[in-house]
């Protein structure tokens, strides 16, 4: 797996790509120090199956990076790192497509943690933005809880580009499926989660602390 470290303080950055080789994963880390040098990079051909992008980068402002990022390479899952843990941010980046979010006051364990959890196909948030807004309903637990059993393969494919951030026309490409077939698949999907956009979507699989890798095991028995 190759992995895009963007940020523009050499210490943090090296940090973050020490903690990605601790992992115990196979992964290539390219570190760049400003998003045109990550795009440059990109644009000669270099692989990248994740962006780590630190919020605030120098040319940037606001969510900018982030939204630049989505819209030159919207099949590139990204990561957010960031010094706030402002709910209203966190919702603003997933809203945008990033795959989650960490806050870098996050202790080296939990990093660690969140790191692994997005990598095997979770969506990682900071606790504080998942306990604002209503709690989960009973119907809404039952349903994470069985999720794996009311998902085809397909279905399933279609859930990781959403985890991903990617748009459905992208998701369409990568599986060779047609706009409107995605779009049913991500409306079953809306449903079987009990949410109605793919935003709840992403918040969640984050508060159910499910991967698609947990899916695949518990819906190992099931025949579709």
């Amino acid at each position: 797996m190759n992995i895009l470290v963007v940020d523009d303080h050499p210490l943090y950055r090296s940090g973050v790509a020490y903690t990605l080789q601790s992992t115990g994963m196979e992964v290539t880390v390219v570190e760049c120090s400003s998003l045109d040098a990550a795009f440059q990079r990109l644009d000669e051909g270099q692989q990248a199956d994740l962006m780590i992008l630190d919020l605030q980068m120098p040319g940037y402002s606001g969510l900018d990076s982030v939204r630049t990022v989505r819209n030159r390479r919207p099949e590139l899952p990204v990561l957010v790192l960031s010094g706030t843990e402002d709910p209203a941010i966190v919702r603003e980046c997933i809203d945008l497509g990033a795959i989650g979010f960490v806050p870098k006051s996050a202790p080296s364990d939990q990093f660690h943690a969140a790191l692994k959890l997005v990598l095997s196909g979770g969506v990682y948030l900071p606790a504080t933005s998942l306990s604002v807004g209503s709690p989960a309903s009973r119907a809404q637990q039952d349903a994470w809880r069985r999720l794996g059993a009311h998902l085809t393969e397909r279905q399933r494919q279609v859930l990781l580009g959403i985890v991903q951030g990617k748009p459905n026309k992208v998701i369409a490409r990568d599986l060779g499926l047609s706009d409107t077939t995605v779009k049913s698949h991500v409306a079953h999907i809306l449903d079987a989660l009990v949410v109605s956009n793919r935003t709840e979507a992403v918040y969640a699989l984050a508060r159910a602390g499910l991967s698609i890798r947990d899916l695949q095991t518990s819906s190992s028995d099931s025949v579709f």
